[in-house]
């Protein structure tokens, strides 16, 4: 039966797998996707990038509602929280990006197969081999042409095979989720109630925005954080203001911070911690662990065919992202590199791109990186510490929000942007912004410091008027102390 062979074959339907997927069938290859999931997206659409962003909206506009609108002359009845309604809305979000997935496979003519993959070897015919264990949907619906009536497991066949599986959330020692009390983000997005007190393990992106949207919503949120600083590979400056802000806005923060034990008492949770020598309890009804994420390998038999790992537990990959076994591969969270979906999607692109002999490249130094608080935090390139500590000689330019025409009309006068520029060549070496839509600016600084430019090109580049990137100019002529409005 030749419908089971396949030029590429994806395990992984993520924002990494998906995307490769679509490219290689771009690229005239046979593809097949793997995915256990009843909807495409991974991770990120089903419980990660998409339903947090959907919720981290709808819970900035009721604090808006709640907290600016007299600011701005709108008298309003106290707005009600409606939290079942709320959910319904992100669930619509997710479904309506996961459906697009699935008519992009249909459009591209790929074969999703819903089941989970696992890599059986190489056959006669020199093709690796997938053996998919079949979901019962898959089976019942018999939506594969490829499915034998009956099957439980099917295997598949291409000369190569493209792991992007993503990862899973880490937890602490002796700490297990339960799913009720101690949580994952997965659960923190599905909460059926809002949550009296919510402590937070982990001051970084997900546990701040996580922790963001439940304080928003009106619960206590105490985020606990190992490091002496949230955020800790943030710019520095930046990192404090954004906390500095957080603060304001009621986020309590146990900084320095060891979490040691959490005793379950009934539907609530004593969590044991000690700062230093000194040990307490605080009480919570949710533990969130967002203390990061680990490479999602089990089950995929890599032991068994000699795939190699790292000590950190990630897939080793060369150039081409080929593993240890030629013709596997693996990109995005298995491998090196932030746990990001965009740096997953470049990967995913780029490895197929190879393969049909095309010439890609992943700029891993010009992926920037974001956390979608209030205000926004956003990175690209290198900090102001990394630069000192290699001995990179650099000029800063920064400009306030607060100094921004267009800032204060949407009374959003909070952060700042700073470009940091090579001190004899001005090329960009790292922008990092703490503000309104930070998120949105940051790309252009992403597309200047790609094309080698300095912060002269962006002060010469016209910046319409009144707008929030007018700051990101400010912040480039501030380099060489230039600026108008600073």
């Amino acid at each position: 039966m030749s419908d089971n062979i396949f030029d590429l074959i994806v395990v992984g339907a993520g924002p990494g797998g998906y995307v490769a997927g679509i490219r290689a069938a771009q690229l005239g290859m046979k593809v097949a996707v793997v995915e256990k999931r009843a909807a495409l997206g991974g991770v990120c659409l089903n419980e990660g990038c998409i339903p947090s962003k959907a919720l981290l909206d709808s819970s900035e506009l009721f604090a808006v509602a709640r907290d600016r609108f007299p600011v701005h002359g709108i008298g309003i009845d106290p707005p009600r929280l409606d939290l079942a309604a709320m959910m319904r809305r992100k669930d619509d979000v997710v479904k309506k990006n996961t459906d697009g997935i699935a008519y992009l496979f249909k459009k591209n003519g790929i074969e999703w197969v819903r089941g989970a993959g696992r890599l059986a070897g190489r056959n006669a015919s020199d093709r690796h081999e997938v053996e998919v264990a079949l979901a019962e949907a898959a089976m019942s619906s018999g939506q594969q042409s490829l499915l034998p009536d009956g099957a439980t497991s099917v295997k598949l066949q291409a000369p190569r095979v493209l792991l992007a599986t993503g990862s899973e959330a880490a937890t602490l020692p002796n700490i297990h989720f339960d799913g009720q009390v101690v949580v994952s983000a997965r659960e923190a997005l599905c909460f059926d109630e809002l949550p009296q007190h919510l402590v937070v393990a982990g001051g970084s992106f997900i546990g701040l925005e996580l922790g963001s949207v439940w304080r928003r919503l009106g619960a206590q949120v105490t985020v606990m954080e190992m490091m002496p600083r949230i955020v800790p590979l943030m710019d520095r400056q930046a990192g404090e203001t954004l906390y500095r802000s957080l603060r304001k806005q009621g986020i309590q923060f146990k900084l320095g911070t060891r979490i040691a034990g959490v005793r379950r008492i009934g539907n609530k949770a004593l969590v044991q911690y000690s700062t230093g020598t000194d040990s307490e309890e605080i009480d919570c009804d949710r533990l969130l662990v967002a203390v990061g994420r680990r490479p999602l390998t089990a089950g995929l038999n890599l032991e068994g065919l000699g795939v190699k790992l790292d000590e950190k537990g990630r897939v080793a990959v060369d150039g081409d992202y080929q593993t240890s076994v030629p013709g596997i591969y693996a990109i995005g969270d298995l491998i090196p590199g932030p746990m990001l979906a965009h740096k997953a999607s470049e990967e995913g692109v780029a490895c197929v791109e190879r393969m049909a002999g095309k010439v890609a490249v992943v700029e891993y130094e010009y992926i920037p990186g974001v956390v979608y608080t209030w205000p926004e935090g956003a990175t690209v390139g290198q900090t102001e510490e990394q630069l000192r500590e290699a001995g990179i000689p650099y000029r800063s330019g920064r400009f306030n929000f607060a100094a921004l025409g267009r800032a204060r009309c949407m009374d959003e006068t909070e952060g700042f942007v700073k470009i940091l520029a090579h001190q004899e060549t001005d090329r960009v070496l790292g922008v990092h912004i703490v503000g309104p839509r930070a998120s949105d600016l940051i790309a252009e600084a992403a597309a200047v410091m790609s094309f080698g430019g300095t912060a002269r090109d962006i002060a010469l580049i016209c910046h319409a008027h009144p707008t929030l990137p007018e700051a990101v100019r400010e912040a480039a002529m501030d380099v060489h102390k230039e600026a108008i409005h600073a």
